[in-house]
């Protein structure tokens, strides 16, 4: 949740109904605004959860409307509350904020919407408060994004008179009381609607003087009271926030049309009735241009219109009054008055300029302006609303009205010009608005032309002083200067009379036509020529420069709230054009990585410490790992324009620097450098005085740091000090000259963006500009994982230059527009009607139960009915029928229509049961050899992945939605099995996000029937693939090479058996020959014989040629007694033989081809039939696969739903088109977009541009039907029960359902998942060392410590998982575990601990979760991270947070009321003293609640004391056979160990109250008062061994020492050797067990530990085997992680406010 704890640093100060307002300034007095009034609020110490307790909205929420365990009943709703809070707490009259945002925070977060405004909202007497205040909920959702129209599906049938009562809200104000002295005097004041603008009745001081009550016409309506300190000003903007707030809402409406309910009464706004709100020169303008798309369906509208007139009678009602007609244009009008009354027209008349101060605009006129620009753009980028809204705009003239405003000039129209400029580039975007086609450069520059010459014969017939413009040639009047020459000959009124009467651009009423320079620009923005997009974006810099990465409203900071706008492209559901597509993820992606690189930046300008020496020379005090001062620069190359551009083809320039200060690692790292990679060139001029931490924070980055230049550049290539070139992949350094680099100094030849170089050379040139590239002293590097977006920039911006095609069949649906099932399979032509299995099935009785709605016959090859079926199966699919889970969701569009009904069209079943013929068949004899078998299938698909797997292999669009452990990856598999045995001439490209996935995929492949030499693995990660084998290329070559040598040597053993010459193996060329006259002729003709003596049961033996090369088969072949079963076998020799001579055949090309490269080539572009790489990589190499002729049939997609936009688009166009069409025949695409999206590491780019959006929850959002995985089997079905809500149906295995390991309790816990209630440690809950790290150590001891109990009780650790949902709360986490576990092998560490979102896809036995919060919910919010938080775990589950907190959140209520019907303190069961159970997990045993941290603390220590010495006393008896008395008799069974003292015989059980036990052991001391134990072991660290323990070890030690210096031969072995032994050979059954071994483990493990501190007895002592460290070591050790990870800060993935850190990408384990 994005800003939260940083917007409640201001919480009291926001509480408008308790503090008073602040006071205006004096008039002319500016008011410097403050950083968090300019970036908006920033991070500090944020109010503790008793103060949201005791605040006042809490106090109303209980109880009216909270649902809490102690206020089940539902109170009776009260319109009068409404209005007071809205009155109170929702409404500022002061400030330039739009609402009180902590106010709407803490209304939302306690369910106001869902509990109390919606459940009784009435659309006949919701008063206009009550209307606000769910605008005002609604938008925060909105903003804290979280689904919003999910409470209102419980009321759909209220939905369409709520929208009704929004879009009329401002017709129902009116303004009424006003006072007159003592008396109080109504004066009729026009309502914003009315006759008089409301710039007129606003500017009167009287009536604002006057005013202090608003108010609605309703009967119940309250009045509002304002203080109006500044008059007029307040009334005017309050009237501007309470449109800002409904506009905001509207815009949140138009980005929400998959919703049926919201899609309906919004659409009707932008239907063609708006048309009757143009003027009539406009209206005919339309007709001309389309007249058949607009001109019939507009006859066909009046036409209604007047039967409904005719029929109402005499004084019917005007359409043009119609809501849908009027809504639009008056919010434009309202808009256009309001910006003039923007900036103050008196201040601009006193100076005569437009730089004027801050305090002379209207802030709040300002947030509107912006938001409305935004709501515009919206609406114009969306084709639906497009379509009849752009004519409307353009009459209105409203960007050229923006663009002539004060404000678009004004220093504080920053953001406004920038949003202004983005709604100019869709107003004037290349599309044809009707018909929904692209239009192409010549299409562009036709229509342009085709203007300019009508206006040409227009002005040369009615506008004699044109004359000149008429007859000068279209390039010499197509340039804006050369318009407003010509134009400037006519005055005011002949202007007027050119562009309103003969022209008619705008209507002649309009306020501005009087203007004679708004009337020029109407006209220049007409008939000028602008540039093509394509020439747009080429002229674009790839790399970022200073200016675009400090301006933040293109690249927002960390703390972006969300409350304004931005000048940001947003991804939505539709897309005007693939060009249109690609343009808004260009400029994200490009923006991100801006981001990214200015946080580098950043942190280098810190640690390198810049400073001005004596002589006026930057200097360096410091050093940064990522960067090194800049010896020498000089550019050495600029090359001439390319034809048709004018920046330079290239600029080369060196740089040379020393990497003398580096040693080891960093210095190898810049060594590495080599060719394409990325660096960045700074100039830095530091201030000349060093600034204190006030004058610091009050200056940007680059101000601070005197940051002047930033330029990125490529590396061409690099050279030692010896000019020695290095890191050569080009082969102009053989590898046995290769020599280490020579000497300190190091130069690159790097290449600088020449797009960038012109910019600046025409600034030089125009303004007089620095010579930049003169200026550069710093050379800045980045690591190679984080530092390619260059490359994926060029790979869009070279779709964007090429004509690419999409599929047909997908183009519409990519788009977001025609019918959502249209690529489904059914749809699709050439469709497989039979499709053979293979092992899909495991018998017959498997694939009737995957056909549960068709009837199934099984057939035999003559057609026959087969009584005894067996595998493998060809199924005759029905065109009629429906795999099973394919279900679709309603919300397609037509792109031809403006409705945007539901056109899904999915096929229904027939009435009777559709007939599946299914054709058994027998495989042919593979062969005689073993490594002839095929590989078999194992994985008894459900029905629901049947369907996915038809769906898969046939041609079309195919969506597999896969819930946690419903076998995405086996599905996936198997679809790339059946498609290569029934497609095996097509190649398929796989993709995924990840490495992990993608190796997972990859080695389930190769456990299939598809040979080896046909896969291939690219990428980094192909060395982490668990195989003998190599899949990249070039290991792919080495085995092909080497196959081939096996190959020859078998070809050259048959020619021997055969008696031909050997030489028929020399190459692959004379194997083929040898096959043809020696093999394939005597196999042809023995077939002969063997065809005219079929009554001979002996004939294939005796005549069979190659008796003497097969007689090394493992069996005998031939048995003389069946013909049938001899030729078979026959044929399965010949069948080896012929693959045999078909690989050798495959290896001719490499026999061909000499270097490496040539042949991995090959390999990729031809030979390999399954190509397997990341999304990453797909992107980067784009280039390279188009040059090589890359080319692929198929494309699955896995992990699809983390997969940004643009990553998923790239891959499906890897291929050069053939014939203008798209090769590409299937698109499968499995994800599960109710899990976390792709990561995106600034909130703002996720939040308001909507770029963490997949294509794959595009696509589901869009309504495409999918497949739906329904059976999970990964966890218990009760633990699923907590995520499976959020699934349609999901089910459970049968594997979990009857498997015993499912149904046994996990030992020593009553419960097997359950909530864990952590109140405040040592008086805090979560803290903030750094902006948004937090930590909670509370939960951190908590989780550590039954982490150590579960150890303690046997349980592997590598089975347990410690994740949290933050960042920071994972290296307090790592800390204690390091301090406490790490280095003792009783304990050491789980198998990882780290965030949640790191985790998705991955799993664990065990999961201990911790949620850190206790303030605000956080990100968790987001019920996808919840769902990948539930889902992690097998047999255990226990979540530690604040219950509270979490049980009151909306978005978690089902996961939450299922875990809260279990007790929210620990449940453990002492008397268990190792794993596994033998309970049943519906049984608690003897359970005890664990009363908090301290208890559980005591409870590990006392059992490990107790097991240490019973450790001891067991190794003892190994070494010595027997054991002293002073141990006792109890230690004597180690399989019937007592349980912990206290917690049985008297402890507490489920249920009881209070602490169990009269005493304590802790540290071998027993205590009356564990509260005072409990504090000594919380703030000491203590050694966990008694005396006896450590004589033991002295004893062992003092063998060792002995035993080493006599140096015995056979001495009898001493107490430590006798240990050693004993802990190794147990040691060795615990590592190879799957299953923790019962009883011995505990011991087998206290063993190792007494053998670890016999050996080690310093190191005991020093480290310390069980420690508490303490809240203030704690603190340190937060300050040494806050200086580790630089502010990591939780971003995005793990936070509230962006996504993982660049410098968190892998977890330590």
């Amino acid at each position: 949740m994005a800003g939260l704890t940083s917007t409640f640093t201001q919480f009291k100060k926001a509480r408008v109904a308790e503090y008073a307002a602040p006071s205006a300034a004096p008039a002319g007095e500016a008011v410097e605004k403050s950083v968090e009034q300019k970036l908006g609020p920033m991070p500090g110490k944020a109010i503790t959860l008793n103060e949201i307790q005791r605040d006042k909205i809490t106090r109303i929420a209980e109880a009216n409307w909270s649902v809490t365990k102690g206020n089940k009943s539902k109170p009776v709703f009260s319109a009068e509350l409404v209005d007071e809070i809205y009155r109170k707490e929702l409404t500022l009259t002061t400030g330039s904020k739009t609402v009180p945002l902590q106010r709407v925070m803490v209304l939302e977060i306690s369910q106001y919407l869902e509990n109390y405004l919606w459940p009784n909202f009435d659309p006949a007497t919701a008063t206009f408060e009550h209307v606000m205040s769910i605008i005002l909920m609604v938008n925060e959702k909105f903003r804290e994004n979280v689904p919003a129209w999910r409470c209102f599906h419980d009321r759909e049938d209220v939905f369409p008179a709520f929208s009704q009562r929004v879009f009329t809200l401002k017709d129902e104000r009116s303004i009424v009381v006003l006072f007159s002295g003592v008396g109080c005097n109504l004066h009729p004041i026009p309502s914003p609607r009315t006759a008089l603008p409301c710039r007129s009745w606003l500017s009167d001081s009287r009536l604002a003087d006057r005013l202090v009550h608003l108010t609605t016409p309703k009967p119940n309506s309250i009045l509002i009271a304002f203080n109006f300190a500044s008059g007029k000003k307040n009334l005017r903007s309050f009237f501007h926030l309470s449109l800002y707030s409904v506009d905001l809402e509207l815009g949140f409406v138009m980005q929400s049309l998959e919703d049926e309910m919201v899609r309906g009464p919004v659409l009707k706004l932008a239907h063609l009735k708006l048309w009757h709100a143009l003027s009539p020169g406009r209206l005919q303008l339309e007709f001309f241009s389309h007249p058949q798309e607009v001109l019939e369906p507009w006859k066909k509208l009046l036409k209604k219109e007047a039967k409904l007139a005719k029929k109402a009678g005499p004084g019917a009602h005007d359409p043009k009054q119609d809501l849908e007609v009027r809504f639009l244009p008056s919010l434009i009008q309202e808009f256009l008055e309001i910006l003039e009354s923007t900036v103050s027209s008196s201040s601009m008349e006193v100076t005569g300029s437009n730089d004027n101060r801050e305090s002379d605009v209207d802030e709040a006129s300002v947030l509107y302006c912006e938001r409305f620009t935004e709501f515009l753009i919206d609406l114009l980028s969306q084709l639906p609303t497009r379509r009849y809204l752009l004519a409307l705009v353009e009459d209105a003239a409203v960007v050229i009205k923006c663009r002539m405003s004060p404000l678009y000039t004004h220093q504080r129209g920053r953001l406004f010009g920038q949003l202004v400029d983005l709604l100019r580039f869709y107003e004037g975007f290349e599309i044809d608005e009707q018909t929904g086609a692209q239009l192409t450069d010549d299409d562009v520059l036709l229509a342009h032309c085709s203007r300019l010459q009508a206006f040409q014969r227009l002005v040369f017939k009615a506008v004699p002083k044109l004359h000149e413009l008429a007859l000068t040639n279209i390039g010499a009047i197509e340039k804006r200067d050369a318009l407003i020459e010509k134009l400037s000959v006519l005055n005011a009124e002949e202007m007027k009379h050119l562009v309103c009467e003969q022209l008619k651009l705008i209507s002649p009423n309009d306020p501005w036509a009087n203007r004679g320079e708004f009337l020029i620009e109407v006209v220049v923005a007409a008939f000028e020529k602008r540039l093509s997009q394509r020439q747009s974006i080429n002229a674009l810099p790839l790399y970022p420069n200073e200016e675009v990465m400090w301006d933040e409203s293109l690249v927002p900071s960390i703390n972006y709230t969300g409350e304004g706008c931005l000048a940001l492209p947003k991804l939505n559901l539709q897309f005007l054009t693939l060009h249109d597509y690609l343009l808004r993820n260009f400029n994200l992606f490009r923006l991100e990585s801006t981001y990214e690189i200015r946080e580098d930046i950043h942190d280098v300008l810190k640690r390198m410490g810049a400073y001005i020496n004596s002589e006026g020379d930057t200097k360096f005090s410091g050093w940064a790992r990522m960067a090194v001062p800049i010896q020498e620069f000089k550019i050495v190359e600029v090359k001439q324009p390319n034809i048709g551009e004018l920046k330079p083809a290239a600029v080369n320039a060196e740089v040379t620097f020393s990497i003398g200060i580096f040693r080891g690692e960093k210095r190898s790292e810049w060594d590495e450098l080599k060719e394409h990679d990325v660096l960045f060139l700074l100039s830095i001029t530091p201030p000349p005085k060093v600034l204190d931490k006030e004058e610091a924070a009050k200056l940007s980055v680059p101000e601070r740091f005197g940051l002047v230049y930033v330029r990125g550049c490529e590396i061409i290539e690099m050279r030692d000090e010896g000019n020695q070139l290095m890191n050569d992949f080009t082969g102009r350094i053989k590898r046995e000259d290769w020599k280490p680099p020579q000497g300190e100094m190091r130069t690159a030849l790097i290449s600088l963006d020449s797009a960038q170089y012109q910019i600046d050379v025409n600034a030089m040139a125009q303004s007089g500009a620095d010579d930049v590239y003169g200026t550069f002293n710093l050379l800045m590097r980045r690591k190679p994982k984080e530092n390619n977006f260059k490359a994926i920039l060029e790979s869009i911006r070279d779709l964007m230059n090429e004509d690419c095609f999409v599929p047909e069949w997908l183009h519409d649906i990519f788009l977001g527009y025609g019918d959502p099932a249209a690529a489904q399979w059914h749809n699709m032509p050439q469709q497989l009607d039979v499709v053979d299995f293979k092992d899909t099935f495991i018998d017959a009785n498997h694939l009737v139960e995957s056909f549960p709605s068709s009837e199934v016959q099984f057939l035999t090859p003559d057609g026959e009915e087969d009584k005894d079926p067996r595998p493998p199966f060809r199924v005759t699919l029905m065109k009629a029928s429906k795999p099973a889970g394919a279900k679709a969701k309603a919300g397609g569009r037509k792109r031809n229509g403006a409705e945007g009904e539901n056109v899904s069209k999915v096929p229904e079943s027939i009435s009777e049961k559709p007939k599946i013929l299914v054709e058994t068949y027998v495989p042919p004899d593979p062969g005689p050899y073993p490594q002839d078998q095929p590989k078999k299938n194992s994985v008894r698909f459900t029905p629901v992945q049947v369907g996915a797997i038809i769906s898969g292999v046939q041609p079309g669009l195919t969506m597999v939605v896969g819930p946690p452990g419903t076998g995405k990856t086996d599905t996936a598999v198997q679809i790339l099995n059946v498609l290569y045995h029934n497609c095996p001439s097509q190649r398929t490209l796989l993709i995924t996000h990840s490495n992990q996935a993608l190796n997972d995929l990859f080695e389930k492949i190769m456990q299939r029937d598809v040979p080896a030499r046909y896969l291939l693995r690219l990428g980094q990660g192909e060395q982490e693939l668990e195989t003998e084998l190599d899949f990249s290329r070039q290991g792919r070559v080495n085995a092909m090479l080497s196959r081939r040598l096996e190959l020859l040597a078998e070809v050259e053993r048959l020619a021997r058996t055969l008696n031909i010459p050997e030489d028929a193996a020399y190459t692959c060329e004379t194997a083929a020959h040898f096959w043809l006259l020696h093999v394939l002729s005597r196999w042809e003709e023995f077939v002969a014989i063997c065809e005219g003596n079929q009554g001979r049961s002996d004939i294939v033996k005796e005549k069979f040629p190659f008796k003497e090369y097969f007689k090394d088969s493992p069996q005998q072949i031939f048995g003389g007694a069946s013909y049938a079963r001899d030729m078979r076998a026959a044929t399965g020799c010949f069948r080896h033989l012929k693959t045999m001579f078909q690989e050798l055949e495959e290896c001719r090309a490499f026999e061909l081809l000499k270097s490496t490269a040539d042949r991995a080539n090959y390999l990729m572009a031809k030979q390999a039939k399954i190509v397997a790489m990341t999304c990453t990589h797909a992107a980067l190499k784009r280039r390279d696969f188009l040059q090589l002729g890359f080319k692929y049939d198929n494309l699955l997609m896995e992990e699809s739903a983390q997969i940004l936009e643009i990553e998923t688009f790239i891959p499906m166009l890897l291929q050069r088109q053939e014939d203008g069409r798209a090769r590409l025949k299937r698109c499968i695409l499995i994800g599960d977009h109710h899990q976390l999206p792709p990561v995106v590491k600034n909130m703002a780019f996720q939040k308001y541009s909507h770029m963490d959006q997949s294509l794959f929850t595009r696509f589901v959002r869009l309504g495409v039907p999918y497949v739906e995985l329904n059976a999970q089997g990964r966890a218990r079905p009760s633990m699923a029960k907590l995520y499976n809500w959020r699934y349609r149906e999901l089910g459970d295995l049968k594997y979990v359902r009857e498997g015993k390991i499912f149904h046994m309790a996990n030992a020593g816990f009553a419960h097997e998942y359950q909530l864990i209630d952590v109140p405040d440690f040592e008086g805090k809950g979560e803290t903030e060392p750094n902006p948004w790290f937090y930590q909670n150590l509370g939960e951190a001891e908590y989780v550590v410590s039954v982490f150590q109990y579960m150890r303690l009780l046997g349980y592997p650790a590598n089975k347990i998982t410690i994740l949290s949902t933050y960042n920071g709360q994972k290296h307090l986490i790592r800390d204690v575990i390091e301090r406490r576990c790490a280095h003792h092998p009783l304990f050491g560490r789980p198998s990882k601990i780290t965030t949640v979102d790191r985790f998705q896809g991955q799993q664990n036995d065990f999961i201990l979760l911790s949620l850190v919060r206790t303030r605000m919910v956080g990100h968790l919010r987001d019920v996808r991270r919840l769902v990948v938080a539930m889902s992690r775990a097998r047999l255990g589950l226990y979540v530690f947070c604040r219950r509270s907190l979490f049980e009151q959140c909306y978005e978690l209520q089902p996961t939450f009321q299922l875990l809260l019907q279990r007790p929210d303190r620990l449940a453990i069961v002492p008397d268990e003293n190792c794993q596994p159970s033998q309970r049943l997990v519906n049984d608690i045993g003897r359970a005890h609640l664990v009363s908090g941290l301290q208890e559980m603390a005591m409870i590990v220590g006392e059992k490990f004391n107790y097991q240490a010495n019973f450790a001891r006393h067991q190794a003892l008896i190994q070494a010595h056979g027997y054991a002293p008395d002073a141990y006792g008799s109890d230690y004597m069974d180690h399989t019937t160990a007592p349980p912990i003292a206290g917690f049985v015989s008297g402890g507490q059980l489920a249920g009881d109250s209070g602490v169990g036990g009269d005493s304590i052991v802790a540290d071998g001391v027993a205590s009356e008062t564990p509260t005072e134990e409990v504090e000594k072991h919380a703030t000491t660290e203590v050694v966990a061994m008694d005396t006896d323990l450590e004589a033991a070890v002295d004893m062992g030690s003092a063998g060792v020492t002995e035993s080493l210096s006599e140096n015995v031969v056979e001495a009898e072995p001493t107490e430590t050797e006798v240990l050693t032994d004993a802990a190794a050979h147990i040691s060795s059954q615990m590592e190879s067990a799957v299953e923790p071994v019962p009883g011995e483990v505990i011991t087998t493990t206290l063993i190792q530990t007494v053998v670890a501190t016999t050996i080690k007895t310093q190191e005991v002592k020093d480290n310390q085997l069980i420690e508490t460290v303490s809240v203030d070591r704690h603190t340190e050790t937060t300050v040494q992680v806050e200086h580790s990870v630089s502010a990591e800060a939780d971003l995005g993935v793990d936070s509230d406010q962006a996504a993982a850190p660049a410098g968190d990408s892998t977890d330590n384990q």
